[in-house]
């Protein structure tokens, strides 16, 4: 059950997302084509359920997505503050200046234009989960919540403690420069505490607390069969690390939205379509055009030599 909200309800005057990309938030392409791959090798594997958890939901453009993976008889919590206030005054100030116009309405409305039921939610901070959530539970976890290092160790080890055998983790802002406490608490647990890295993204590290080889076998064929993604391999902390760019990334189909304009063919009751596993490229969309965004990240990710040669192609 949805908690109730904390305070009275007052005209929520915002348009309803037509398409996935018009609501507010940071989730880039790669992020979608690796949520995509992860999430339908695991719903096609008949002995890999589980329930779906993201701490962190600010608006709700990656829970919409996780949303369309959910197979019947499982859980979707989504755990975020929204617009109640932090319990320390750290935490508090972070949400101020971050979030202000954050409101589990604005969360709650678009997540109804593409799905016809709610997750669970749980509106406080991610400190709660482990009274919230069946332990070894969650196939896969999104974590985005706080970027404070205490809280971003504890969300480490609530991923830990909820995670079903097996699950992916993954971890937003590891590596950006204004969330240092992320970097720290994230890079901790692959050190010192057997979180193993599966592939790291700009923005996003994607990891396992079991046995890695497997998944990152996989990984690697399936980015080998993909010319809009660039990936590496390198050895960070003993085990091989995947790196992955992706300025021509082609995001997989996105959840309908119940605002969408109808294109033509099939009528309105038509059943939606499934999202499919993120295995080709769509020719319905075209790659971003090359430009000075493309040139700074080939430069802060790509080694030396690869960044001469792709600023010579753009």
């Amino acid at each position: 059950m949805t908690a109730p909200l904390a305070q009275p309800e007052e005209p929520l005057n915002l348009p309803a997302p037509a398409r996935l990309d018009e609501v507010k938030g940071w989730f880039w392409p790669a992020d979608q084509i690796l949520f995509d791959w992860f999430l339908s090798r695991q719903n096609a594997d008949p002995s890999g359920g589980g329930d779906l958890l993201e701490l962190g939901a600010y608006l709700g453009k990656s829970a919409i997505f996780l949303g369309g993976y959910l197979k019947e008889g499982e859980e979707f919590t989504v755990c975020d503050l929204f617009d109640s206030p932090a319990e320390d005054d750290s935490n508090d100030d972070e949400m101020r200046r971050s979030y202000a116009t954050l409101t589990r309405r604005a969360f709650e409305a678009n997540y109804r234009a593409f799905h016809d039921e709610l997750p669970t939610v749980v509106q406080a901070v991610t400190a709660v989960l482990p009274d919230r959530v069946r332990p070894g539970s969650c196939r896969f976890v999104h974590v985005d919540a706080s970027h404070l290092y205490a809280h971003v160790r504890a969300d480490v080890d609530t991923s830990r403690l909820l995670a079903a055998p097996g699950a992916v983790v993954v971890f937003d802002d590891f590596r950006a420069e204004h969330c240092p406490g992320v970097a720290a608490a994230v890079w901790g647990a692959v050190d010192a505490r057997q979180l193993h890295v599966l592939c790291i993204t700009q923005h996003k590290m994607y990891a396992t607390w079991d046995d890695p080889e497997p998944l990152r076998t996989e990984l690697a064929a399936f980015l080998a069969g993909r010319e809009d993604l660039w990936h590496g391999v390198e050895e960070v902390a003993g085990a091989p690390l995947i790196r992955i760019t992706g300025r021509k990334a082609v995001p997989p189909p996105h959840p309908r939205s119940r605002h969408e304009t109808a294109a033509p063919g099939p009528g309105p009751d038509s059943a939606p379509e499934p999202v499919p596993a993120a295995t080709a490229v769509s020719p319905r969309r075209t790659p971003p055009r090359r430009g000075p965004l493309a040139r700074r990240l080939a430069k802060d990710i790509l080694p030396p030599v690869l960044t001469r040669t792709v600023r010579r192609w753009m």
